[in-house]
């Protein structure tokens, strides 16, 4: 079953269980400018930004989206550690894409400047990198 990708507007219970869970595992500078995991994840549900990838029914990954006049950004991009390294990032990353291709808008990688993650994330997708 492949990992589903979806905006998240109205999550269940379960699904702020799981959006924890993904954020815990995030490093600390992964939550600038937020103050914490909780209002990363409240403001991105009611600002209508949060993209998360779905299996099974449990999210394991999550990323903020934000559709811009100019281009789209992604960045927040998180994945529990339990299941890294099976495509889940892969899959959130090319949903972003394709959604923001058919808006007809460019999309851009943001982060902190200097991360070297960050970097060479953009350098394998040949996406711009821009600084949180």
């Amino acid at each position: 079953m492949p990992v589903l990708v979806e905006e998240i507007s109205e999550p269940s219970s379960q699904d702020f269980i799981d959006l924890q869970k993904v954020f815990q595992d995030a490093p600390e500078w992964l939550l600038a400018p937020f103050t914490s995991r909780e209002e990363l994840i409240h403001t991105a549900i009611a600002e209508h930004r949060l993209l998360a990838g779905r299996f099974n029914d449990r999210l394991l990954g999550a990323a903020l989206l934000d559709k811009g006049e100019q281009h789209w950004r992604l960045s927040h991009l998180c994945v529990r550690a339990v299941t890294r390294k099976r495509g889940v990032a892969r899959r959130l990353l090319a949903e972003a894409q394709r959604l923001a291709n058919a808006a007809g808008k460019p999309l851009h990688l943001a982060a902190p400047a200097a991360h070297l993650e960050s970097q060479a994330l953009a350098a394998r997708t040949g996406l711009p990198l821009e600084t949180l």
